[in-house]
C-alpha cells in the first residue's frame, strides 16, 4: 500500500518526458522520479559542483563546503521533510540535487559578472540555466539533448521558489517547447527542496564561517534564534568545551527550524485539505513554510550572514575579483570565440544572440578552478586566497 499522501506527487501519474524512451526494462525497477535523481547524480553537471563556490572560493580547506556538499545536505534535510509529511522523497531529493546546477563559477559574484556580460543578450539567470543545462547542455544520450527528465521536476527546478512572473529567454525557450505552468506553484516536493536550501545554507554557512575566522560565537550569539539554541546545547554539555560544541548548535538549529516548517505546514495542509497535487498548484500560496515567527526568525538570521559573513571585507574583496575573472573570460570569449576548446568551438553558432549566449554557457560550465586556469592563459596570472 503506498504511504504518499493525496497532495503528494505520483510517479503513476506523471505527466511523462518530453521524449519517449524504450530500454527501461533494461535499467533495473525504477519509477519516473527515480530515474530523475539518477540521472542527475550521474550527469557531468552535477559532478562539476564539487568544484563551484558555495561560501568560499577555491578553499585550501577540505572541511570546507562547495556546491556538490551543500547539494548533498539540501537533499538529506529534503528527504527527512518529505517522509515526515507524505510526500514523494524521489522528486524531493531529485530537486535538492539538481537545484544548484545552473550556478557560474564563483557564486554570486560569478553570476553578477555574467549577466553583466550577456547583458545585451538577454542575460543570465542561474535558476533558468539549471533547466538549460538539465534539457540542453549535458547530453549523454545517444538519441536527445539534455536528460530527459520528467515534467514534474522540471517544473519544480523551475518554480521552487514560487511562480515565475517574467520569463527569462533561457526560460521562456523551455516553457514555449515544453509548458511548465510558471504561472502556478509547483508542488510540494518543490516547496520543499526551497526550503530545505534555506535551512541548510543558513546553518552550514555559520558552521563554515565559524571554522574560517570570519565568525565568532560572540557575534552569533547575538542572533536571538542562535541565542536560545545555544543556551538548550549549553545546558545539555555543561562541561564540554565550547569549540567542541559549534556543530551541536547546528545540528539543532536544524532540528528547530525543521519542526517548525513540519507544524506549520502541517497546519496549512489540513486548512487548505488538498486531495491531489493539483490542489496544491492551484492553492494560490505555498501550503509548505515556516510560521510567522520562524519566518521573521530566518530573515534576521539571512540579515546578519549577510552583514556578518558574505559582506565581510575579505568575502568582498574576493568576490571583486573573481567577478573580475568572469567578466574578463566574457569579454575575451565574445571577441574571439574561436578560442574556445574542442566541441564548443565546432558547435558555435554563426549569428547572434545565439553566439554570444553560446560563449556565456561554456562560462557558466566551468569550475572555479577551470576558469582560473584559463584566465591565467589567456588575460594574465590570477591570485585568488582560499581559506
Amino acid at each position: 500500500m503506498s504511504t504518499l499522501a493525496p497532495y503528494a506527487s505520483d510517479p503513476t501519474r506523471s505527466r511523462g518526458r518530453l521524449y519517449q524512451q524504450g530500454g527501461g526494462e533494461t535499467r533495473g525497477p525504477r519509477d519516473a522520479f527515480q530515474r530523475d535523481r539518477d540521472r542527475i547524480i550521474h550527469s557531468i553537471s552535477f559532478r562539476r559542483l564539487r568544484h563551484k563556490t558555495q561560501v568560499f572560493v577555491a578553499p585550501d580547506g577540505d572541511h570546507y563546503r562547495v556546491r556538490l556538499t551543500h547539494s548533498l545536505e539540501v537533499a538529506q534535510i529534503g528527504r527527512t521533510i518529505a517522509r515526515a509529511l507524505g510526500l514523494n522523497e524521489d522528486l524531493t531529493e531529485a530537486l535538492c540535487l539538481g537545484h544548484d546546477i545552473g550556478h557560474p563559477p564563483f557564486g554570486h559574484a560569478g553570476e553578477e559578472a555574467l549577466q553583466a556580460a550577456m547583458a545585451e543578450v538577454g542575460g543570465f539567470d542561474h535558476n533558468a540555466h539549471t533547466l538549460r543545462m538539465l534539457t540542453r547542455l549535458d547530453s549523454p544520450y545517444p538519441s536527445h539533448e539534455g536528460l530527459n527528465l520528467s515534467w514534474e521536476t522540471l517544473e519544480g527546478l523551475a518554480k521552487h521558489n514560487g511562480p515565475v512572473r517574467r520569463r527569462t529567454w533561457a526560460m521562456a525557450e523551455i516553457d514555449d517547447q515544453w509548458p511548465l505552468d510558471l504561472d502556478s506553484w509547483a508542488g510540494a516536493e518543490a516547496q520543499v527542496a526551497a526550503l530545505a536550501d534555506d535551512i541548510a545554507y543558513d546553518n552550514h554557512d555559520i558552521d563554515d564561517g565559524v571554522r574560517a575566522g570570519l565568525l565568532t560565537l560572540e557575534q552569533i550569539l547575538e542572533e536571538p534564534l542562535i541565542r536560545s539554541n545555544w543556551d538548550r546545547v549549553r545546558a545539555r554539555y555543561p562541561d564540554v568545551p565550547t569549540e567542541r560544541l559549534v556543530g551541536e548548535l547546528v545540528r539543532e538549529q536544524i532540528g528547530c527550524m525543521v519542526n517548525d516548517l513540519l507544524d506549520e505546514s502541517r497546519r496549512r495542509l489540513d486548512e487548505a485539505a488538498p486531495h491531489s497535487v493539483e490542489d496544491v498548484r492551484a492553492a494560490g500560496r505555498p501550503l509548505i513554510g515556516f510560521s510567522e515567527a520562524m519566518a521573521a526568525r530566518e530573515k534576521a538570521l539571512t540579515r546578519f550572514m549577510y552583514a556578518n559573513l558574505y559582506h565581510h571585507p575579505q568575502q568582498l574583496d574576493i568576490a571583486a575579483r573573481t567577478g573580475e575573472v568572469v567578466a574578463g573570460l566574457a569579454a575575451v570569449y565574445k571577441a574571439h570565440p574561436s578560442l574556445m576548446p574542442g566541441k564548443w568551438r565546432e558547435s558555435l553558432p554563426a549569428d547572434e544572440p545565439a553566439c554570444t549566449r553560446h560563449v556565456g554557457d561554456f562560462i557558466a560550465g566551468m569550475t572555479d578552478r577551470y576558469a582560473l586556469s584559463r584566465y591565467a592563459e589567456l588575460v594574465g596570472p590570477v591570485s585568488i586566497e582560499g581559506f
